[in-house]
């Protein structure tokens, strides 16, 4: 099991060096997918298995294949519950069983073209954590502040990133 000091330790040479070397702190993730040939779907290498996504069943998906909606959201869901973990073993917060969701509303009348003023993507996510804690408020508010300021995936939602689209033959 990992405590404050074994993750102290585990990062101190990586953040010496980002330190020292703002360069090194930045990597590229990659994902790639292939289109399927017979049907409505992509198959994403997720470099443990390769996973299907196809249409959610409110634009006609038949629900076997996973939709990248609920993709998204188990994104977010993954990256903040190892958030809350390593920060709450920073701060030797006593956490016994955390419980992180998220769910997201959509209005697929925007997907599926059927109302241009609906809009196409989540109108608005939440992301809920059910701690077993006898920490104080004010330690279980910090914890989950620097939860979401830590969090990747969370970050990136609320700060729109640069993107770029292309395509070549």
């Amino acid at each position: 099991m990992m405590d404050a000091a074994g993750l102290k330790a585990l990062q101190a040479p990586m953040k010496d060096a980002y330190r020292a070397d703002a360069g090194r702190a930045l990597i590229t993730l990659r994902a790639r997918g292939a289109v399927d040939e017979q049907s409505i779907s992509c198959k994403v290498d997720t470099g443990k298995a390769i996973v299907t996504a196809g249409l959610h069943p409110a634009t006609g998906g038949s629900g076997m294949e996973l939709c990248s909606g609920d993709m998204l959201l188990e994104a977010l869901v993954a990256c903040a519950g190892v958030t809350l973990k390593a920060v709450a073993t920073a701060l030797e917060f006593r956490l016994g069983e955390a419980v992180v969701s998220a769910e997201g509303d959509l209005d697929f009348r925007g997907t599926l073209g059927v109302a241009r003023d609906a809009p196409v993507g989540f109108r608005a996510i939440r992301l809920a954590f059910k701690l077993d804690t006898d920490e104080p408020q004010e330690r279980i508010d910090a914890l989950i502040r620097l939860t979401e300021r830590y969090c990747v995936v969370f970050q990136t939602l609320n700060v729109r990133p640069e993107l770029s689209v292309s395509a070549e033959r």
